[in-house]
């Protein structure tokens, strides 16, 4: 649960009511591709029951679970059909069939060859923490964000969101960690609880777009320093916090590779596992991770719906 993350804040106009979550996503279940339905998109009940609720609320954080369904046709495949329609209709009349015919025979052989396609599912966590107005996304790709932000948005009377925005870009920040290293440390230390671990990419910003890739490789030598004095720099970089969870911080706000680690789960049964309990351990560190992450950066930014900043006149809603 939550392996990577896109987090925004709420705006604090919005009126928290998990009632109406559950009402406003119920319009919107999830269903099976039909049979030439290329994808279908929905909300289905986080804890896997058939007629669970679509919302649920453990220890006050909220969460959703978003479900997908694409039917796979190769081009090529799809390109052959094409193409042994266009034939036959040479054959049968002659002639080459135009731009705007082959278009309609695309269409066809879609309708033709849809059905005989495999399926593929994605899920997605959504956590929404109503308390610190944290939407949180279980996603590495805006464009399925965003589809699911514009869901909320549409559902949601009042419900409005920005991107969590820091006063420190990260990848300024990542460039300054890995060069501002006291080596008599035993590890590389950032502030608020994180140290980096032994992941990281290095992009150039010119035309050359050159990449260097660290894996598995100490982060606290020379050439690292001097990669980032050459104008490349940081895109991605492992971080472990409070030695409970690893992660990949991107240059773009995102989390990945989120890996609770063993301390996390000291004290714990086998028994103790379930949808509650893989909630409140994800939940638990994650809402302390977040604000720390935060102040790494330097604290919010000049998002509309910053922590403390009322969203006013002209800011997006």
């Amino acid at each position: 649960m939550f392996k990577h993350l896109i987090i925004y804040r709420i705006a604090p106009t919005w009126a928290a009511d998990l009632a109406a979550v559950e009402e406003a996503i119920a319009r919107t279940p999830f269903t099976p591709c039909g049979a030439t339905q290329e994808r279908s998109a929905g909300w289905v009940p986080p804890r896997g029951e058939e007629e669970g609720l679509f919302a649920e609320s453990v220890g006050g954080q909220w969460i959703l679970r978003f479900m997908s369904e694409s039917r796979i046709l190769p081009g090529k495949v799809l390109a052959r059909r094409v193409e042994e329609k266009a034939a036959a209709i040479e054959r049968n009349s002659g002639r080459k069939p135009g731009k705007k015919e082959k278009q309609e025979l695309r269409d066809e052989a879609k309708l033709d060859l849809l059905p005989m396609a495999f399926t593929k599912q994605g899920g997605m966590w959504i956590w929404i923490d109503p308390s610190a107005r944290f939407l949180v996304l279980d996603t590495g790709s805006q464009s399925r964000a965003d589809e699911v932000v514009t869901l909320l948005v549409d559902g949601l009377p009042g419900f409005a969101v920005a991107l969590l925005d820091t006063q420190t870009s990260p990848q300024a920040a990542m460039a300054h960690w890995l060069t501002d290293q006291d080596d008599a440390q035993e590890n590389l230390y950032v502030d608020h609880n994180f140290t980096i671990d032994q992941e990281c990419e290095l992009k150039s910003a010119d035309e050359s777009k050159s990449v260097v890739r660290y894996g598995r490789h100490p982060l606290d030598i020379e050439e690292v320093k001097q990669h980032i004095q050459h104008g490349k720099l940081p895109t991605k970089l492992a971080l472990t916090w409070d030695d409970r969870v690893s992660m990949l911080l991107t240059d773009g706000l995102q989390i990945k590779k989120v890996t609770f680690l063993e301390s996390v789960f000291d004290g714990r049964s086998d028994d103790d596992g379930g949808f509650d309990a893989d909630v409140a351990i994800a939940t638990g560190e994650l809402s302390r991770l977040i604000p720390d992450l935060i102040e790494a950066l330097g604290g919010e930014g000049r998002s509309p719906f910053g922590a403390g900043m009322p969203a006013t006149e002209g800011d997006p809603q």
